[in-house]
């Protein structure tokens, strides 16, 4: 039996807590501790984890304030919380998400068991047949901006336990450190980094937006995709108004919709596309925009489609460079396939659900990579393209196993990379 506590925190929850965190991986946090640093003595960090927490005096160190490259160029603030606090969210999230689950929209697919970004695509594709227009909405820096009394106010209605209000807080609540050492009180938002972050920026459009939505516009249907949302309109007119209710609306949860990122997209193929401005639009790394489909009778056709967006092509093409291939003539390509198979088979997974072909570009891209490293590493190809490409193109043909994306392209690259 674990100790008599004020709060009932098992041992158990925190063990299986840090078997998700784990399984999680993750940065260290501002004390540089990894999860391998943790692991050294584990036993002594979770019983001081548990005891901290189920006697009211955990108190989670300031988030790691990092920034990465988003696709427009411009930079993506994350907060990470050490390895400990990751497991005291894992601990609260595990406990509240059961609670939130059965209360939220069918429409709603971010960070939810069972709902993934494929989904919210694969929905709004279907959508965009039906109606003609679309409200491509931007929400001014969501994660950064979620008012925290209202977010209380969320949570309380779902629960009245003591430990999971008392945290939920201390986390909005948790100062920021930079890079130069200077630490910042948060007086709003949640850090994207966090554990529990992702639930309570669901719980926060679930009333600031899905709820309004169902009661206020019911006709509208929508896919939300944490605070990245398309709704479908019948009409140009239609388009306008809601866009000028969801403006309304956020500003009653202190939040507000981004002015030049928010669009009214047409998404019909016909001719009336050259009189509207917008006629495409960027959803969860795929592109909507009238293109040129095969029907599975085999005629062809134009219809508004999803496929790879020209920004994740970059993003995959500067990580597949980062590799630096070439440059690496000490491996084989059976230790390139180990080491970055895992990664092609996961675009794969996601980009080609939807017009895979666009992914072909890509993959050509990565060939040519491997076949500068084939002309670095063999004498016989040095400084001849046109050879090494064909020497890829036979080996692929012979085994098309050995790299995910071989199989994509048809087993044998192209002749012209």
């Amino acid at each position: 039996m674990d100790e008599a506590k004020p709060f009932q925190i098992s041992k158990k929850q925190i063990w299986d807590a840090f078997k998700k965190v784990k399984a999680n991986r993750g940065a260290a946090g501002v004390d540089g501790q990894t999860i391998d640093d943790f692991e050294e003595d584990l036993k002594n960090n979770l019983y001081k984890l548990w005891n901290r927490m189920s006697s009211r005096s955990y108190f989670p160190p300031p988030v790691r304030r990092v920034e990465i490259p988003k696709g427009d160029g411009k930079m993506r603030p994350l907060g990470i919380p050490t390895v400990a606090d990751r497991i005291a969210q894992m601990v609260v999230k595990q406990s509240m998400e059961p609670l939130l689950e059965p209360h939220f929209h069918e429409d709603s697919y971010g960070y939810r068991p069972g709902k993934s970004a494929v989904d919210a695509v694969g929905v709004a594709r279907q959508r965009c047949w039906r109606y003609a227009w679309v409200v491509d909405l931007d929400i001014k820096g969501f994660f950064d901006n979620i008012d925290h009394e209202l977010m209380m106010k969320a949570v309380r209605q779902h629960t009245d336990c003591r430990w999971t209000l008392l945290y939920v807080e201390r986390w909005l609540k948790c100062p920021v450190q930079y890079p130069d050492g200077m630490v910042e009180v948060s007086d709003k938002g949640t850090p994207q980094g966090g554990v529990i972050s992702p639930l309570l920026a669901n719980l926060f459009l679930h009333y600031a937006f899905d709820k309004w939505m169902e009661r206020d516009v019911p006709t509208v249907p929508f896919e939300r995709y944490a605070d990245n949302v398309v709704c479908h309109c019948s009409s140009e007119s239609q388009d306008k108004a809601l866009r000028h209710s969801i403006e309304k609306r956020l500003i009653e949860c202190r939040l507000e919709l981004h002015p030049e990122k928010t669009k009214i997209v047409y998404c019909k193929e016909d001719s009336r596309m050259m009189d509207y401005p917008n006629c495409k639009f960027d959803f969860l790394g795929y592109t909507f925009r009238p293109r040129v489909a095969r029907s599975k009778k085999g005629k062809f056709f134009v219809g508004f489609l999803p496929a790879m967006s020209n920004k994740a092509a970059k993003s995959i093409c500067d990580e597949m460079r980062s590799w630096r291939i070439h440059n690496r003539t000490d491996k084989s390509l059976d230790d390139f396939s180990r080491m970055f198979n895992p990664k092609v088979r996961g675009w794969i997974n996601y980009y080609a659900k939807f017009y895979k072909s666009e992914m072909y570009k890509v993959f050509h891209i990565l060939n040519r990579i491997i076949t500068k490293w084939a002309m670095r590493k063999y004498k016989n190809l040095r400084g001849r393209q046109r050879k090494a490409t064909h020497w890829l193109g036979r080996l692929a043909f012979r085994n098309s196993q050995l790299f995910a994306h071989w199989q994509i392209l048809g087993m044998r690259p192209s002749a012209g990379q």
